[in-house]
């Protein structure tokens, strides 16, 4: 047996992402945010039980690996600039030959009781008073650099923690600074929460950097849910064979994903489909330009995902809810949801 095939046998196995049955608007979110990044994450409410960590997991394992500098705290890209960190890129401007490995996505949990540090990482001040050396020691999201970065109960977790992690992930950075001595390094991932809203919600200025929040139910009909859970029973007692009666669902959407990352570039959007994403942005009184800025993108990674590189009414019908449900105001008198007001203005102004 090869070193690798122990290796993969010493993993723990994880649920395939083309088994699982329904929650089809969080697998969607999940894989438009693989697609593009820059769509700002995902925000996923839902009941206890309902799969949200198994999906989130599922994703990250089905991606494939990534060519990252050996040794390197950060994850760094041997030939992205915005992807390494300030030691490598001297390195890469002064010629020097670098060692390259593949690598996992890396897939970080953020636990509830994280510090500041342990979240931004430390800097030893003793040792670059006395050694004059900036002495970093990386923290969960320099780990995440170039990964998913998942945080579970989102809603329990403080608020200035919070913040740091929307700042990084909307810029890409995470700056460190301590009694006069500033670090930067990359940090460009995909942000993923998860909730109960019976927990309480986020706060709306919070809620409004997430770029998608997808809702789930339980599932009620019977038939679904007993296969549901045969399809659970039957992984957890034979994984190898749960993952080889899945491993061609799986190459193909890995395929699909891969292809829809490299047509993305030339995805167009016309001018007179921005108009009317802007047109039900204003009908809806959302604050602020960063829900036409995630339906622009999320519009244009939805039709790379469809193999288009022209922009359809369909695929922002897609997503408009996504993208908008958590940016508008709540009116606690309306007994309208959220998805079906968006749903219905996007309908006025499209159809």
């Amino acid at each position: 047996m090869s070193i690798n095939t122990k290796q993969q046998k010493a993993e723990r196995p994880v649920f395939p992402f083309t088994a699982i049955i329904g929650q089809e608007e969080m697998k969607l979110a999940l894989i438009l945010n693989v697609i593009d990044p820059r769509i700002g994450g995902v925000m996923i409410m839902g009941d206890r039980g309902t799969g949200k960590s198994t999906t989130i997991r599922a994703v990250a394992d089905l991606l494939p690996e990534i060519d990252v500098v050996e040794n390197d705290g950060f994850n760094s890209s041997p030939v992205d600039f915005e992807l390494m960190s300030e030691q490598v890129k001297q390195a890469v401007l002064s010629g020097k030959e670098i060692n390259v490995v593949q690598k996992k996505v890396p897939m970080i949990d953020l636990p509830l009781g994280a510090t500041e540090d342990r979240v931004c990482g430390t800097i030893d001040i003793e040792k670059a008073l006395t050694e004059g050396v900036k002495a970093f020691e990386p923290g969960l999201l320099a780990k995440a650099n170039r990964g998913i970065l998942y945080v579970d109960e989102v809603n329990l977790l403080d608020d200035h923690l919070v913040d740091i992690l929307l700042d990084s992930a909307a810029s890409g950075w995470n700056t460190v600074e301590r009694e006069g001595i500033s670090i930067k390094h990359p940090a460009r991932f995909v942000l993923v929460g998860s909730g109960n809203p019976e927990e309480g919600e986020l706060r709306p200025q919070l809620l409004d950097r997430f770029g998608m929040h997808a809702e789930i139910r339980t599932v009620r009909d019977p038939e679904l849910r007993v296969q549901v859970v045969e399809q659970r029973s039957n992984f957890d007692q034979n994984p190898d064979q749960c993952l080889a009666e899945n491993e061609e669902k799986q190459k193909a959407l890995l395929d699909r994903i891969t292809r829809a990352q490299s047509l993305l570039k030339d995805v167009k959007l016309d001018y007179n489909l921005r108009i009317k994403i802007s047109e039900v942005c204003g009908s809806l009184d959302v604050d602020g330009l960063r829900g036409d800025i995630v339906i622009n993108r999320a519009a244009k990674a939805h039709a790379a995902y469809n193999e288009r590189t022209e922009v359809t009414v369909e695929d922002i019908e897609a997503i408009v809810t996504l993208c908008l449900r958590h940016r508008l105001r709540k009116d606690p008198l309306e007994s309208i949801d959220s998805g079906d007001k968006v749903k219905d203005v996007f309908e006025e102004i499209f159809k």
